[in-house]
C-alpha cells in the first residue's frame, strides 16, 4: 500500500506518489482512460496536471467526470500577469470539466524578471488569489527546475505563502554543491511553515544520449524497471517530508507504485553511487542550459 500523509497545511491527506499528469500528454483518450484506472486501483488519491501538458487535461475530463470527488486535483499556469493567468485557469477548468481546482500552482517560476512580474500588481498571484476568494481554487503553490529554483522557491515564500512547492529531488541532483543547501533551507522553511513538497525528476537517469533509438516518452532519459528505479524511489520517499511525482514515462508507473508500496528504507549510498556508475546517471540540470523546461 502507499503510504499517505498530509499535504502541508491543506489538511488533505494526500498518497505519497502524486500522479505526474503529464504523461497523459501525448496519449489517445483510450490509453488515458487505461491509465487512469490504473491510477485509482493502485490508491493514488492525488493528480497532478499543467495547462502546458499538451492534452493532459482534455483527457483528464472523461475520468473526473465520475471520480473528481475522489482526488485532490492540481493544474499549473505558466502566466506571468493576472489576467493571463485567470483565462488559463479558466480553460483549465473547462478543459477537466470541473468547477474548481484543489491547488492552482505558477508553473516554472525561476526567471527574475518573470518572477516580478507574477508578484507585482496585476500580476498572477493577485489574480489567483481571487480565484481562490472565488472558490475555483483551493490552495496556491509554485514549480520549478533547474539548480537555481530552491533558491527561489525560498524568495517565493518570503513573498507569498505559498501552499506548496515543487522541485526536482534525487541523488544526483542533491550531490550538486550549488543545489543542496538552498534545498536544505527550503525544506527547512517549509517545514517551520506547513509548506507541501513535492518532489520531481526521482527516476531521471540522464538527458536523452545523441544516440537513443529507444522511444522517448519524457524529454529525459528516465531509469529502466528494476533494482536502481526502485532504490531511486526509496531513497526520495526515505525523507519523510516530501511527496514524488510520477514519471512522465506511463510505462513505469507500476514498477514507481510497486516501489512506493515496498517501503524499502532509504538505500545506502554505495548503492546508489554503484546505480550511477553502472547506468550513466547524470543531473539533469547544470544551472545553464534547459532551466526552462
Amino acid at each position: 500500500m502507499i503510504p499517505r500523509m498530509e499535504f502541508g497545511r491543506t489538511g488533505h491527506v494526500s498518497t505519497r506518489l502524486i500522479f505526474g499528469a503529464a504523461a497523459l500528454g501525448g496519449m489517445s483518450q483510450e490509453r488515458a482512460d487505461a491509465t487512469m484506472q490504473v491510477v485509482r486501483d493502485s490508491g493514488i488519491n492525488h493528480i497532478d496536471t499543467a495547462a502546458s501538458y499538451g492534452a493532459s487535461e482534455d483527457r483528464l475530463r472523461p475520468f473526473l467526470s465520475s471520480y473528481r470527488a475522489e482526488f485532490f486535483l492540481a493544474t499549473k499556469t505558466g502566466e506571468r500577469t493576472g489576467s493571463a493567468a485567470r483565462a488559463e485557469l479558466e480553460r483549465s477548468l473547462e478543459r477537466m470539466g470541473v468547477d474548481h481546482v484543489d491547488l492552482i500552482q505558477l508553473h516554472n517560476l525561476v526567471e527574475p524578471d518573470e518572477w516580478e512580474v507574477a508578484h507585482g500588481p496585476g500580476g498572477a498571484v493577485e489574480a489567483l488569489v481571487q480565484a481562490r476568494d472565488e472558490g475555483l481554487v483551493r490552495f496556491i503553490g509554485v514549480t520549478g527546475h533547474g539548480t537555481r529554483i530552491a533558491g527561489m522557491h525560498l524568495r517565493s515564500l518570503q513573498r507569498f505563502p505559498f501552499d506548496s512547492v515543487l522541485l526536482p529531488y534525487n541523488y544526483s541532483m542533491l550531490a550538486r554543491p550549488d543545489y543542496r543547501p538552498d534545498v536544505d533551507a527550503l525544506l527547512a522553511l517549509c517545514a517551520e511553515r506547513g509548506v507541501a513538497v513535492q518532489t520531481i525528476k526521482s527516476v531521471a537517469r540522464r538527458r536523452w544520449p545523441a544516440d537513443s533509438t529507444d522511444p522517448h516518452f519524457a524529454w529525459y532519459q528516465p531509469l529502466p524497471a528494476g533494482d536502481a528505479l526502485r532504490r531511486a524511489v526509496a531513497f526520495v520517499l526515505s525523507n519523510p517530508q516530501v511527496f514524488l511525482n510520477t514519471s512522465s514515462d506511463a510505462r513505469l508507473l507500476p514498477a514507481i507504485v510497486d516501489a512506493a508500496s515496498a517501503g524499502l528504507g532509504r538505500p545506502s549510498d554505495d548503492e546508489l553511487a554503484s546505480d550511477a556508475s553502472d547506468l550513466g546517471v547524470q543531473a539533469l540540470f547544470d544551472g545553464a542550459e534547459l532551466e526552462r523546461i
